[in-house]
């Protein structure tokens, strides 16, 4: 029984391996050339797998598209909660937590630029039969940020009149925007220099207001 559970783990192991390699090279090549210039074939042969693989692991090019979409954003929101988490451990504030947050959300972006350019293409697309899926992990990340804002607004830190669905969204998309320019424009700067500019955008410290 032991080794039949052993047997069972390796395969799927193995198969999380295959499916994590065919997500690599659907998002570099998708990336390159577009959703629909990118064949099948090529993202098997970008993967070093036979193209009947692919479709053993996704039904077709746009269910695997859609799947890297779930498992990218799955991995950005377990990263924001786990900066969030930690900081709450630490006894940290609800600002320290989003401050942590946006590291994390940085760092990420940092490892995937290019599944991160793919995501920001795509909210902007209304025509794509993923289109109710994106919408379900964008909200996934999201909820993220609007618990953290919730639970600062209940102890007194923020203000009960921040629009928090609104103020979320606009974390999330301050995050994104200005780290793809930084990506793209200004990739000299390191990642604690773009995160403490940040920083003081979310701590209110920009206007260089004097005493």
């Amino acid at each position: 029984m032991e080794r039949s559970s052993a047997a069972a783990g390796g395969g799927s192991s193995r198969r999380e391996a295959t499916r994590q390699k065919l997500y690599e090279a659907a998002v570099t090549l998708i990336a390159e050339q577009g959703f629909s210039a990118t064949t099948v074939d090529e993202i098997a042969e970008r993967a070093g797998v036979a193209k009947g693989t692919v479709y053993y692991n996704f039904a077709s090019k746009s269910v695997l598209f859609e799947e890297l979409l779930r498992h990218g954003v799955g991995l950005l929101t377990a990263s924001l909660q786990e900066a969030a988490e930690n900081t709450d451990l630490a006894g940290g504030t609800k600002v320290d937590a989003l401050d942590a947050m946006i590291r994390a959300g940085l760092g990420f972006i940092a490892r995937y630029p290019a599944f991160t350019q793919l995501y920001v293409a795509e909210l902007w697309r209304t025509n794509r039969a993923w289109q109710s899926t994106l919408m379900v992990v964008r909200q996934q990340v999201v909820a993220v940020i609007e618990r953290v804002l919730r639970d600062g607004v209940a102890n007194g830190e923020f203000s009960d009149e921040i629009d928090i669905p609104l103020t979320a969204a606009a974390l999330v998309g301050m995050v994104l925007v200005a780290a793809l320019d930084w990506q793209a424009f200004q990739p000299e700067r390191s990642l604690d220099d773009v995160h403490a500019s940040l920083s003081r955008l979310l701590q209110g410290r920009v206007s260089g207001a004097r005493q």
